[in-house]
């Protein structure tokens, strides 16, 4: 009989409903999981499911019975996956559930910020309104979504998502070519075009090496339309401190950003210094949790930990099995 642990339950929502495998198991919830825990908590288990807690080589090398890390999530980079490769442990993500919820996200807060509507709500609560003695007051700049220039750093599901959106609103979408790449093919344009020439730019590119880091302060200074940055992949992608800089100088004319760097971030943070500015609106890593993404999220996760078990393996993480 299989042992489950399943790590963080509570990065799933409680009203989401995680069905039970089919096969004969013992499941064992935590809803949250420190990383001195991880070992003494997946002792003797064959399955374990997490969103966010780290699997590092120094606590795999402790697990001897695990077979399959099931990953709540489509990021898997909080897992040792050389270790997992090396050792023989798969390791599952979640694929294709967020279709709607994240690009829903990265609109509304393109269009909160490009309207300004958090600032007037303020205004209006503030009493700015009554004070203005007319009909409507301006104290803030609206800009139309239709004919703006989107750059799009990422070009996979999400990304094509967020591109046929944004030509419903008459948007001109572009994909950027990857950093330091050429002749990638016709759907790209070339990267530094795409930070010169983009009314607005989104990041949808998962977290890895070669992408950690890679907005920062070069980049923003390249920006020469001032664009707004959207960020609803990962908070590594962007140097935060450069962020600020780029905010303070007037390199970009502001941030809406759904991940930090550091989850939840410090209060002196960067994200954290600027979160009050008009701006800049941060929200608590949840573009992906729409009610419907997380039951579909939920019943793939279990679907993964069935087929993994009835030996027909499936959304398999590459570099890690």
């Amino acid at each position: 009989m299989h042992k489950i642990v399943f790590l963080d339950r509570a990065t799933i929502a409680p009203q989401i409903r995680l069905r039970a495998p089919s096969f004969p198991h013992e499941l064992v919830v935590h809803e949250y999981t420190q990383a001195e825990q991880v070992v003494e908590r997946l002792a003797g288990a064959s399955i374990a499911i997490v969103n966010k807690v780290p699997l590092t080589a120094a606590a795999l090398e402790q697990l001897p019975d695990l077979r399959l890390i099931a990953v709540a999530a489509t990021g898997t980079d909080c897992i040792d996956k050389a270790y997992c490769q090396q050792r023989g442990i798969a390791v599952s993500n979640i694929r294709g559930y967020a279709l709607n919820t994240v690009p829903e996200h990265t609109f509304a807060l393109m269009l909160a910020l490009r309207r300004n509507i958090v600032a007037y709500r303020d205004d209006v609560l503030a009493g700015e309104w009554q004070r203005s003695g007319q009909f409507c007051f301006f104290n803030h700049a609206i800009h139309d979504l239709g004919g703006a220039r989107l750059g799009i750093i990422g070009e996979g599901v999400l990304g094509q998502r967020v591109a046929e959106i944004a030509r419903a609103f008459g948007m001109v979408p572009l994909f950027a070519a990857h950093k330091g790449s050429s002749g990638l093919g016709p759907l790209y344009t070339p990267w530094d075009e795409v930070l010169a020439t983009s009314d607005i730019i989104t990041l949808h590119s998962p977290l890895t090496a070669q992408t950690r880091g890679m907005i920062a302060l070069p980049e923003f200074r390249a920006m020469a339309r001032r664009p707004l940055i959207i960020n609803t992949a990962r908070g590594g992608l962007v140097d935060e401190e450069a962020l600020v800089q780029a905010l303070d100088e007037g390199l970009i004319a502001g941030a809406g950003f759904d991940v930090a760097a550091g989850e939840p971030p410090a209060a002196d943070s960067p994200m954290m210094r600027i979160a009050g500015r008009p701006n800049v609106i941060l929200t608590p890593h949840v573009a992906w949790a729409s009610d419907e993404a997380q039951q579909a999220l939920a019943d793939q996760l279990i679907d993964n930990i069935d087929n993994f078990v009835g030996g027909r393996p499936r959304n398999l993480v590459e570099g890690a099995y």
